[in-house]
């Protein structure tokens, strides 16, 4: 249609701005699948990298800056710190949670970036994750150098043969010792059995704040280029045949309410496309051979996902259509169906019992409330969780097990806030038998304390069975290694505050499975129990307070049963909280004094995990938490203690 055909249709046609507009969005449609032709980088142009770390050494902050100078945002866009921590948990605790994916281009290279959880806990999360990359950045803190979780993740990626780029991070900060951590980090390749190339990684000193990077630990650089110039230059495109059959694992899952479950993995080899039919198949089990169609694709680029009709090998691509796709299967073209091998997830270690909560405060505060309504929502988080397990016990509970108190915490909270009411029970640690012997498992225990705090931390950890492997002084701190029973660090970390005066700082990650160990107290003091179901008043909780501390407040509704705070004694304590001042004619002099409360202490979700004993439950409800025994009836738990007591 020329230009005067268009104007007689204007003049003459009504209808004219619609035919305009589809005209015009037909030629922006062309420009943009020309652009996104061009834009398709050569596989030999793809580098795939995951930041690897401890929890709290810089990788969500490093990746911001990474894309900030990597072009993903307007010169004017205002931007937020910790941008890949889009979670509220995440943003709330300064953790990074769930794996994610981003990319930036440098020159004219795609970089795709993965980052990975730094907490023990989430180590599921990492293991999967380097399947699909080709290469990591160890990111080190340059005053705290390699911590239990370096360990661990930097095993796994040596095991895959993955190159290694070492970043020592924080080279700003005043406590920086550089050098000292240099001599670690090859101290752990060295024990950790890595490769002669892997043991000469290269190492870049930067800043992730600054957003700076350099050769050299004695000058600061000007900008991140060193770090974007070394992965291009070491880490490896992808191999794979793009002419080959379809071959692509999965690794990830993601889940959308209009679309369901996306899928996210590298593509091995050959090209997928949207509309193409595909075979679902696992490795470790050769009956699965489902047929499936690839509805939408989707690449990585920046915070975003874009729509592509086709991706190459060595790309890392998500994509949705598949109702039963999960982690590990692969998806193979019809004609070559060949599943990709799944790395192992390591065993959970701890299991807690969820359940629905039977107190007499039940169905108040929550919306999903039925063990039906629990049901569905631990299935849920089994697609996405590959290192969650879950049994159904009877028709009302499940054991759920995971790989630490973290783990099942965060799990518990994300609940809750969703509008979950249900009931847990203590952490139990899982047992495996080997060689005919029952064993535990043991944790490899960091801690870096003043020096002064050096003895009541190992007296502690002697209590729990701890066994102390190295101590190494760090200017006026010291650093202690323990070998540990992950029971023995049940109720430990808010102990460990105490006795460290606030300095301390602990980490923990799976080492060894034991022997069992024998016994350990977990608890010196017990729990002050509500007598009667009520209203707490101050005349009732002043008389309370002087038997320990309280949870509760004035005006707090409590059932029979219901812990309200920690007895001073070894032993747990009956106290009527609802109990008034009774008017009488007759007056004392001092029967009028004014009633003087301590604050309660209000305790997080991990407190009070870490405060239950056996016979107690905590209680969640997206408005409160209830510490609760078992069995609420004073005299059937006074039976209960006196046959303990007579056996």
């Amino acid at each position: 249609m020329d230009c005067e055909n268009l104007w007689d249709t204007f003049t003459k046609n009504i209808a004219f701005p619609a035919v305009l507009c589809y005209i015009l969005l037909l030629k922006v449609k062309k420009s943009d699948a020309k652009k996104g032709e061009q834009l398709m980088p050569s596989q030999d142009k793809i580098r795939n990298i995951a930041i690897i770390a401890h929890v709290d050494h810089g990788k969500t902050t490093l990746v911001d800056e990474m894309l900030k100078q990597g072009g993903i945002y307007r010169e004017n866009q205002a931007t937020v710190e910790r941008v890949m921590d889009s979670g509220d948990l995440e943003r709330e605790r300064g953790i990074t949670i769930l794996a994610k994916n981003t990319s930036v281009h440098y020159k004219d290279y795609k970089i795709n970036i993965v980052d990975t959880p730094g907490h023990a806990d989430f180590g599921g999360e990492v293991e999967r994750i380097l399947k699909m990359v080709n290469g990591v950045i160890l990111l080190v803190d340059a005053a705290e150098g390699p911590m239990p979780q370096t360990r661990f993740v930097l095993q796994k990626a040596l095991e895959l043969g993955h190159k290694v780029i070492v970043a020592v991070n924080k080279v700003d900060k005043p406590d920086a010792r550089v050098h000292e951590v240099m001599d670690e980090v090859l101290e752990l390749l060295l024990d950790l059995d890595a490769t002669d190339e892997q043991f000469n990684s290269p190492t870049i000193f930067c800043s992730g704040r600054q957003g700076t990077a350099s050769y050299s630990p004695d000058e600061m650089g000007k900008d991140l280029t060193p770090l974007f110039e070394t992965i291009i230059q070491y880490i490896d495109a992808p191999q794979g045949d793009p002419a080959a059959p379809l071959q692509m694992l999965v690794s990830s899952i993601d889940y959308n309410d209009y679309v369901g479950r996306i899928a996210i993995g590298r593509v091995e080899r050959g090209t997928i496309k949207v509309n193409q039919e595909v075979t679902i198949c696992d490795y470790h089990d050769p009956s699965i051979k489902n047929r499936g169609k690839v509805v939408a694709l989707y690449e990585f680029d920046g915070l975003a996902k874009t729509p592509v009709q086709e991706a190459g090998a060595g790309e890392i691509v998500a994509l949705s259509g598949m109702a039963d796709i999960t982690i590990g299967r692969t998806l193979c073209a019809p004609e070559a169906v060949e599943p990709l091998p799944f790395v192992k997830i390591s065993d959970p270690t701890i299991e807690m019992t969820f359940a629905v909560n039977d107190s007499p405060f039940a169905g108040q505060e929550g919306k999903y409330v039925t063990s039906r309504n629990l049901r569905e929502r631990l299935e849920r988080e089994l697609l996405k969780d590959v290192s969650l397990h879950v049994t159904e016990q009877g028709t009302d509970s499940f054991n759920v097990a995971g790989r630490g108190e973290m783990h099942l915490s965060i799990l518990m909270e994300t609940m809750r806030r969703e509008g979950y009411e249900f009931s847990v029970s203590t952490p139990r640690v899982l047992t495996k038998e080997i060689d005919g012997k029952l064993c535990e498992p043991i944790e490899r225990m960091i801690a870096d304390v003043p020096e002064e705090c050096m003895g009541s931390v190992i007296e502690k950890m002697g209590r729990r069975k701890g066994d102390l492997v190295s101590m190494n002084p760090m200017g006026s701190r010291y650093r202690l290694e323990f070998l540990v029973p992950s029971r023995g660090l049940f109720g430990y970390r808010n102990e460990f505050l105490t006795d460290t005066r606030g300095e301390g700082i602990m980490s923990s990650v799976l080492d060894s499975y034991a022997p069992m160990k024998g016994e350990i107290e977990r608890r010196l003091t017990g729990s002050l129990v509500a007598f009667e179901t009520g209203e707490a008043v101050a005349y009732g909780l002043a008389a309370a307070q002087e038997r320990g501390i309280l949870f509760i407040s004035p005006g707090t509704q409590v059932y029979a049963g219901m812990v309200i705070g920690v007895c001073s004694r070894n032993e747990d304590m009956t106290v009527n909280v609802c109990k008034r001042k009774q008017l009488t004619n007759m007056r004392a002099a001092g029967s009028d004094e004014a009633t003087r409360l301590t604050p309660p202490k209000i305790m997080s979700l991990e407190q009070c995990l870490e405060f239950l004993a056996d016979d107690e439950l905590l209680e969640c409800t997206p408005k409160s938490l209830r510490i609760r025994k078992r069995e609420l009836d004073h005299s059937t738990r006074m039976r209960e203690l006196m046959k303990k007591r007579n056996q």
